[in-house]
């Protein structure tokens, strides 16, 4: 910086002693500060007293469980199961055996299996009654009962289908279409129409396969 007059000479010699005193200060400020922050630690130190670090203690930390997940799926396939796995245009009429009193076992499972159905030697676990449904509410209400029935390992259920007095012409429109969805379902092994102290004809006695 060339200075072409005293006036500047002097003006160039008064401008590098203020950038110098400013440079000073700034110093003095970072030294006060430095000293105040030490005598802050120093303070916290005496009054904390003497300190050790914790010792591991084995625990661990676990995250929240996540919320149980929602079977979607198997809503969609229940569902799905109950509109479609028993038809109404089934003809059942075949598979029944019509004796003194109508029933229907799986091939392989013996006679003695309806004769004990038709005693009472087993205890009825569950039952369902059907009376006053409409036809496609029967339906669903009946699988999703032996759906249900089978997955918690209830044996044996009654289901009340009504004798059709209160139908057009007293015919047992209802009792058919029972016999029918009952054969169609895979968890029914036999059934066998109620005893009479059971419901007599206006319902049926159903055995159902071992769950699991």
């Amino acid at each position: 910086m060339k200075a072409k007059s005293l006036q500047g000479l002097k003006a160039i010699r008064d401008k590098v002693a203020e950038q110098q005193r400013l440079a000073a200060e700034e110093q003095l400020r970072r030294q006060v500060a430095q000293r105040r922050a030490h005598a802050d630690a120093t303070l916290f130190a005496r009054a904390a007293g003497k300190v050790e670090p914790l010792r591991p203690n084995g625990r661990v930390l676990l995250a929240n469980d996540p919320p149980a997940p929602i079977p979607v799926q198997r809503q969609l396939d229940d569902q799905r199961v109950l509109k479609e796995a028993i038809s109404d245009e089934f003809d059942a009429g075949t598979l029944l055996d019509v004796d003194d009193a109508m029933s229907f076992r799986r091939p392989g499972v013996g006679t003695d299996v309806t004769r004990k159905l038709r005693r009472g030697e087993w205890s009825i676990q569950g039952e369902i009654d059907l009376h006053g449904l409409r036809r496609e509410d029967a339906r669903e209400a009946l699988a999703g009962f032996v759906r249900e029935s089978y997955r918690t390992g209830l044996r044996c259920v009654r289901v009340v289908h009504g004798k059709g007095l209160r139908s057009p012409g007293k015919t047992p429109v209802l009792k058919g279409k029972v016999h029918s969805w009952l054969i169609q379902k895979n968890e029914v092994l036999a059934f066998v129409q109620a005893r009479g102290d059971e419901g007599g004809a206006g319902a049926v006695v159903v055995l159902l396969k071992p769950s699991g």
